[in-house]
């Protein structure tokens, strides 16, 4: 069995799977029955000063018959007393001493309220602190949460005075809500942070009520813009993790957030980078139990890669992610059809014929319908194995170049010299 444990900027924990800061890790209640439940860790839901919240607050987007593949929030931080958080913290932190506890924090940006806050919940035991720069609705009109994590001055300022007073590690949360997330996670880096963490939610409105034409969700006939989470961000926070982890200049380690719902998504980001990963939308959707399936599933990926620790798993896959102008443009991979798996729903000829590069005949053989790539016309743009509803009918298979290996920036390199 590997181990499971991870050290994330002296942070540790039993496994990589902590709950994110949200309404799973509202209470000590919760936080208590998902460490009993297996969870490695939990960000403890933003602390500051208490808010008002608003009824209704969550909607979800399905598609194509799944549920909550996208999930939309207009919830604001904690509504509950600063004293009755820190009395569950503590609690929770003596009952389980092995697990960490990491405190979300988000004051105005004004040096004193953070040195103050570290302070009181620094004191009552925490493991970490995490700094929201991230939460896009609510708090960031009033200056807070992605207000400050879109202005770069403001995360290296605000880090800086967290680290003044801290004694603990802190975690810098990013806005994905920004042009470059690299950008201001240099900032935190130059502001002293341990780590990083991302994504926040996405600035998404999740839809329109056609019957009654209110937004969805609505408070009494008006809707706001929320916070966007769940499967269908994955691919947008596994590339901002993926570009802060190829990038130098960020060398602390990454907490992984964003779409996280199963152990192969997990070892996804931890190959591209994060030391851990935070999960929210699934735990909402099934449950504290998934953990169990994440923690199975793990660690029987690392034991049949013979892999003995998680933490040599980080960043595995980091050097093969690159720019575009540093791909080989001479590779070539072609589709080919396995007729004798393949139902002829001809979906692949559809989409080649009217979306990509009319490459695939249809013809007769001994009174059946068959299809046939013309190899020569293939780009391999991988689409007809993409709406192939049938696996092994379509692979996509390597071509072997007749000239060497050349990327685009080698290209433009050497038309430059000759042109000299």
């Amino acid at each position: 069995m590997a181990d499971l444990r991870i050290d994330l900027a002296g942070i540790k924990s039993p496994n990589p799977f902590w709950l994110a800061s949200a309404p799973p890790t509202n209470s000590g209640y919760q936080v208590q029955r998902a460490f009993e439940a297996g969870w490695g860790g939990a960000v403890w839901k933003t602390l500051g000063d208490p808010i008002l919240n608003v009824s209704s607050r969550f909607a979800a987007v399905s598609f194509n018959g799944q549920r909550v593949a996208g999930f939309n929030n207009i919830e604001l931080i904690t509504d509950r007393p600063l004293e009755v958080n820190l009395q569950e913290i503590y609690e929770t932190k003596k009952r389980f001493p092995n697990h960490a506890i990491i405190a979300s924090l988000m004051v105005e940006p004004k040096q004193e309220k953070w040195h103050e806050i570290v302070k009181r919940v620094e004191d009552v035991g925490v493991d970490g602190l995490e700094l929201n720069f991230g939460c896009p609705h609510g708090m960031a009109e009033r200056g807070m949460g992605s207000a400050s994590g879109q202005v770069p001055e403001l995360v290296e300022k605000q880090t800086y005075w967290v680290k003044e007073a801290a004694k603990t590690p802190v975690i810098v949360k990013l806005t994905p809500n920004i042009t470059d997330i690299t950008v201001t996670a240099e900032a935190a880096i130059r502001g002293g942070a341990d780590a990083v963490s991302m994504i926040n939610t996405i600035n998404s409105l999740a839809g329109v009520d056609l019957d009654t034409w209110n937004t969805v969700p609505h408070v009494a006939g008006k809707g706001a813009h929320g916070g966007y989470c769940g499967p269908a961000v994955k691919p947008i926070a596994l590339n901002m993790v993926a570009e802060c982890a190829r990038n130098p200049l960020i060398n602390v380690p990454i907490s992984g957030i964003g779409g996280i719902s199963n152990w192969q998504d997990a070892a996804e980001f931890i190959l591209m980078g994060a030391t851990g990963v935070q999960v929210c939308t699934a735990a909402m959707h099934h449950g504290f139990s998934i953990v169990e399936d994440m923690i199975d599933g793990l660690n029987n990926y690392l034991d049949d890669k013979g892999i003995a620790s998680v933490m040599d798993l980080v960043g595995r896959s980091v050097s093969r992610y690159s720019n575009w102008g540093d791909l080989d443009l001479n590779y070539k991979i072609v589709a080919e059809i396995n007729n004798d798996v393949c139902i002829n729903c001809n979906k692949c000829h559809i989409a080649c014929e009217d979306t990509s590069h009319q490459c695939i005949d249809l013809y007769t053989e001994d009174g059946r319908p068959k299809l046939k790539v013309r190899e020569e016309d293939c780009v391999g743009c991988n689409l007809c194995s993409i709406v192939c509803p049938v696996d092994g009918a379509i692979t996509m298979v390597e071509r072997k170049s007749t000239v060497p290996p050349m990327t685009w920036n080698e290209r433009q390199s050497l038309i430059s010299s000759l042109s000299k």
